[in-house]
């Protein structure tokens, strides 16, 4: 069924001039290793970037026509943009999506030879779509998830946005199935749904990295989201717990890294942000050292770059202090532990990149292990 959609949101065949052909990007993309990996995951792209206005969105409403009836509300603008990306993941099919401003509906089964009756799960990354139906209206904007239903009646606008549109058949299984059915035609606007926000977004940044043998456990993973997010239970949540860890993990790690020479940034903060527990917040950062002990090594990371900065001359302690260092000797101390060597020896023999730990090569045989889990610590 996954594979028949994504052959539903390809062009449909005709018989173009060459000229035209040449100006339609829309190609499979398939990365092979040479070295015997296995490949990545196809992707297959189209954008109407080239064609002549007449035509732009003509064949952007064409690539939608077996799920949804599209219109184009400002004709007289000199180009439409329209971009979509789509994966086959096997039981899933996960589309990124680029398109100016316009107005859709959804078909009458009569009028489709092949209807296609799915649930999409919507996540905006930009832009804003408004759906109505016989019985409601809502909205979405950006980090938003929608959920509408193919097989039913509606309409709405989108303005020029970009946003994540994962299709879930209804039968991948009978409990995702009633989840979704009690959900349909609605904004997820709890805080479960911004984590089925950050999660597909996530998944999207992550399959370039993917391969065949990896779907299984991410259709089981997005499943078991999918029933966490949309009808939280206590159960749905423990088995999405690796799922949701994962996401509340990149989560704090943005978050420390958008506001790592914050003075306010600490556990409290963080747990604030995130919206969770002490205890989760610990179990999270446990096999860190704690959430403090990541803070301190992404400080002392960026000390470390600036230090092998040559356009970087503040003083060294000026550069401790920026870093939350109040305690010259404090400092000194944790960026030797951290790096093998001191402030001063770090600014003397300049450098850059990575930190280097050369004390690796001469520490005995035995300690090795553990000199690079302690590197790998935060």
């Amino acid at each position: 069924m996954m594979e028949g959609l994504t052959n539903h949101l390809r062009l449909p065949e005709r018989e173009p001039d060459n000229e035209s052909q040449a100006r339609l990007d829309y190609h499979a993309v398939e990365a092979i290793s040479s070295d015997g990996r296995a490949p990545s995951l196809p992707s297959f792209e189209f954008s109407t970037t080239g064609l002549p206005r007449a035509e732009q969105f003509a064949i952007w409403h064409n690539s939608f026509a077996p799920m949804l009836e599209l219109s184009d509300i400002e004709p007289m603008t000199a180009n439409f943009k329209g971009r979509q990306r789509l994966w086959d993941l096997g039981s899933l099919v996960l589309a990124e999506i680029s398109t100016d401003r316009l107005a859709f509906s959804s078909l009458p089964g009569h009028v489709r030879r092949d209807p296609v009756d799915h649930w999409t799960m919507t996540v905006l990354l930009s832009g804003q779509i408004r759906t109505g139906t016989a019985r409601t209206a809502f909205t979405a904007g950006p980090g938003e998830v929608q959920v509408h239903s193919l097989g039913r009646s509606f309409d709405g606008v989108v303005d020029k946005s970009e946003m994540l549109v994962l299709f879930v058949p209804r039968d991948l299984s009978l409990e995702t199935s009633a989840t979704l059915g009690s959900a349909e035609f609605s904004t997820l606007g709890t805080g479960m749904g911004r984590l089925f926000s950050d999660y597909l977004v996530d998944v999207a940044n992550r399959l370039p990295m993917l391969a065949q043998a990896d779907l299984p456990g991410l259709a089981a993973a997005t499943r078991a989201m999918i029933l966490a997010c949309v009808q939280p239970s206590a159960d749905h949540i423990e088995a999405a717990e690796g799922p949701i860890a994962n996401v509340l993990l990149e989560k704090a790690r943005q978050l420390v890294h958008s506001r790592l020479l914050d003075p306010k940034l600490g556990s409290e903060l963080v747990r604030r942000e995130l919206g969770i527990s002490r205890t989760r917040l610990y179990n999270l950062f446990e096999p860190f050292g704690g959430v403090m002990h990541y803070i301190q090594h992404r400080r002392l990371l960026s000390a470390y770059a600036a230090l092998t900065d040559p356009n970087d001359r503040r003083l060294i302690f000026q550069i401790a202090e920026e870093r939350g260092f109040s305690d010259g000797a404090e400092f000194g101390r944790a960026f030797k532990r951290a790096f093998g060597y001191s402030p001063s020896e770090v600014r003397n023999r300049g450098g850059g990149g990575i930190p280097v730990r050369p004390d690796l090569e001469h520490c005995p045989s035995q300690e090795r292990l553990g000199v690079l889990l302690r590197r790998l610590q935060g």
